[in-house]
């Protein structure tokens, strides 16, 4: 794993983080300008459309065709109980792309707070209630796609549970018909980290450093054009953990505010995590 930073021209891919309440002062957001890592995989730094009090407001994205690339969860509890910090995920298993499968258990720190299960390994056997989307990877029949994000409220999981080996459950953003599921639980600024399937077709991870509420991220990520929907939060305050390692460009994407928990910008690096999803790119046959 290379830890020498390969600087995109087009874009800052520096690390920012924020967090209390955004400003009324609204930002013209320019969602274009895409810069391609590898095939199938894209990657672009903007403006928050609001500013946040703390850090720089940016919202960073990677965009990948799900067809060019393996997804699947790798957990410490499958294999020496060792939770990993993502260069170490990474290295490991050989992996270019790593983030949080969900969130985890505080008091039971190698297991997720949802339904967890990576091949016949279940590091949580439990579906959650309210839990209602489930990133689903690594399918077991042809006419899935190798990761996507099913709305637990739209489909019978249940009947289909069977069709991926790997499954990470979370909460809803965004539903599957694109609607926005605004939260009417206590209100709470954090970094985040989320994933989401666009109109296009693709494979969406949407990371902001500067904490907002997620009301308010919900707001921006309807209000962005990609057609976004079964948006699924993954993980928010300093385990929030991005890493993409590919074609020579390395960026690190770290979290760090949680309002009334830890209200503090200063975390600059990988917490250890116990689960993980990793990306790893397809060989392509002629």
């Amino acid at each position: 794993m290379k830890t020498l930073f390969s600087l995109l021209t087009s874009i800052s891919l520096l690390s920012s983080c924020g967090g209390g309440k955004a400003s009324a002062q609204d930002t013209v957001v320019d969602y274009s300008n895409w810069t391609t890592l590898t095939k199938g995989m894209e990657f672009r730094e903007m403006k928050a459309p609001k500013q946040s009090p703390i850090g720089d407001s940016k919202i960073s994205i990677l965009r990948m065709d799900r067809g060019l690339f393996d997804f699947n969860i790798f957990s410490a509890t499958k294999y020496d109980s060792l939770p990993r910090d993502l260069h170490n995920w990474a290295d490991t298993f050989d992996l270019n792309v790593v983030f949080n499968a969900g969130m985890y258990n505080l008091s039971k720190p190698l297991k997720s707070r949802a339904y967890l299960k990576s091949g016949d390994h279940f590091n949580n056997g439990t579906v959650i209630e309210n839990f209602n989307l489930m990133l689903a990877m690594s399918p077991t029949v042809k006419k899935r796609e190798n990761v996507e994000i099913l709305d637990l409220t739209c489909e019978n999981f249940n009947q289909m549970n069977s069709e991926f080996n790997a499954y990470a459950q979370g909460l809803r953003m965004i539903d599957c018909n694109g609607n926005p599921m605004f939260w009417k639980k206590k209100i709470q600024s954090c970094s985040m980290l989320i994933a989401a399937e666009g109109g296009d077709g693709k494979f969406y991870l949407i990371f902001c450093r500067s904490p907002y509420t997620h009301n308010q991220m919900i707001q921006f990520m309807v209000d962005m054009p990609y057609g976004l929907r079964n948006a699924i939060y993954l993980e928010g305050g300093p385990e929030t953990s991005l890493l993409i390692d590919v074609n020579g460009y390395c960026i690190e994407k770290v979290g760090s505010w949680v309002s009334t928990t830890w209200e503090s910008d200063e975390n600059d690096h990988f917490w250890r995590l116990p689960n993980v999803v990793g990306v790893k790119k397809l060989i392509e046959t002629k």
